[in-house]
């Protein structure tokens, strides 16, 4: 009776429209928050990774900067269990106060012209131990503030306001400081971090999650163990993280952290160019994620992350061996789009499947994911010197492409079947 009940109910429901999440009040204060964030994310990374390329010369100092931006993914489970047990609100106000001090420093060291590069990668380092547990947290706020039914819209309105930051945070980023210099640069960064703190206060933790019945006041170090447990056992979790991995570990190195030296050293362009190239990555992920965030197509969810995971790694084949400018761009948006659409649906299929009780830390252990990065990143550097930049990223293009096959194939049961429930339309 209750799913006949449940039914009906789904059946008389308004079609869902993409300002349904704007009606909870949470939501209103987490948009632009999130939104200034982000934006103060993407300008302090192409402005710090500029200057280490510039100051240093050296590409293995640009790759351990980029590293270190993802040093804390190492530590995203316990950022899981603290936040099952405190609540994501208060741990998402004290890392955006921490933004805005280790920022305001930045400032101050430009403007007394004391920054080198060792500052800048000890100070990423300690930024670096928050930062991955960004998404996370917002993700997990999103779960517990909306309704089901609400969930992939606002991921995807989630995801237009990082990708729009990608956007103007590229372009800005480089446009300040090649006009106004270091010190105003980290002046606005200052300034977004701020106001993202101030509009964090607004936001709401929800309904407390469900307590695990089994496990009362467990210490933190069984709370994970229950957590590996939960994820090892369930193949639809497992395969969204093996996806995110791959694409951490060989996708991601080549359109964030290496793409000042494909700017500076394969299209010759200075730091405007630098700012197109990944405006065009975000700008693509900006129109996957209104499309995902519009409702106006069904997509089977599992299905949807794998094809194009896929079609991400094959337009990377192309853009490693791209010289002209104007190319580059064009293959970085068709990128930028596939990686919305594969990303998107993999975390909306592991908020689904996942038990509130769980959901922080199994959304913590996704964040595990993002250590391919500075993996994939510290591999490169010394590849690239001994077989060059587009031998490296077609080989790690290829490879990605080759695993996602093989990983579709494994888990087919559970992510390719159309009848599987992991493949239940968006």
């Amino acid at each position: 009776m209750a799913v006949s009940q449940a039914a009906r109910l789904a059946e008389t429901q308004p079609a869902m429209h993409w300002r349904d999440p704007f009606r909870v009040r949470s939501f209103r204060f987490q948009w632009p928050a999130d939104l200034a964030t982000s934006w103060a994310f993407e300008m302090e990374s192409i402005v710090l990774g500029w200057f280490i390329l510039v100051e240093s010369g050296s590409v293995m100092m640009l790759v351990v900067f980029g590293s270190l931006q993802y040093l804390g993914a190492l530590v995203s489970p316990l950022f899981g269990v603290v936040g099952d047990r405190l609540g994501y609100r208060r741990m998402l106000v004290l890392s955006r106060a921490l933004y805005a001090a280790l920022a305001a420093t930045f400032m101050l060291l430009a403007w007394l012209q004391a920054l080198s590069p060792m500052i800048v990668l000890l100070m990423a380092a300690l930024a670096g131990l928050v930062r991955p547990s960004d998404m996370m947290m917002r993700n997990a706020l999103i779960a517990q503030t909306l309704p089901p039914r609400h969930l992939l819209g606002a991921l995807g309105i989630s995801r237009i306001t990082s990708d729009s930051a990608r956007i103007a945070g590229a372009l800005a980023g480089a446009g300040v400081v090649a006009w106004l210099g270091m010190t105003w640069a980290y002046a606005l960064i200052t300034a977004l971090y701020t106001l993202s703190f101030v509009l964090s206060r607004g936001v709401s933790d929800g309904p407390a999650p469900t307590a695990v019945k089994d496990a009362p006041r467990l210490s933190p170090l069984r709370d994970l163990q229950l957590a590996f447990a939960y994820v090892w056992t369930r193949p639809v979790l497992m395969a969204a993280m093996a996806l995110a991995f791959l694409v951490n570990l060989l996708a991601f190195p080549f359109s964030l952290g290496l793409l000042p030296y494909a700017a500076k050293n394969i299209y010759l362009t200075d730091q405007t160019g630098l700012g197109w190239l990944g405006a065009s990555f975000a700008f693509g992920g900006l129109v996957g994620s209104v499309v995902l965030s519009s409702h106006r197509f069904a997509f089977r969810a599992a299905q949807t992350m794998v094809l194009a995971g896929a079609v991400w790694f094959a337009v990377d084949v192309l853009f490693a061996f791209s010289t002209h400018l104007g190319v580059g761009m064009a293959l970085l948006w068709v990128a930028g789009l596939a990686q919305s659409l594969s990303m998107t649906p993999l975390a909306a299929v592991m908020l689904r499947v996942t038990e509130p009780a769980y959901r922080g830390r199994v959304m913590g252990m996704r964040m595990l994911a993002i250590w391919g990065l500075p993996l994939g990143l510290l591999l490169s550097g010394p590849l690239i010197e001994h077989w060059g930049y587009a031998a490296t990223a077609g080989a790690y293009s290829a490879l990605g492409l080759m695993l996602t096959g093989a990983m579709a194939v494994y888990w087919r049961a559970h992510i390719w079947d159309a009848k599987a429930p992991a493949n239940a339309p968006l």
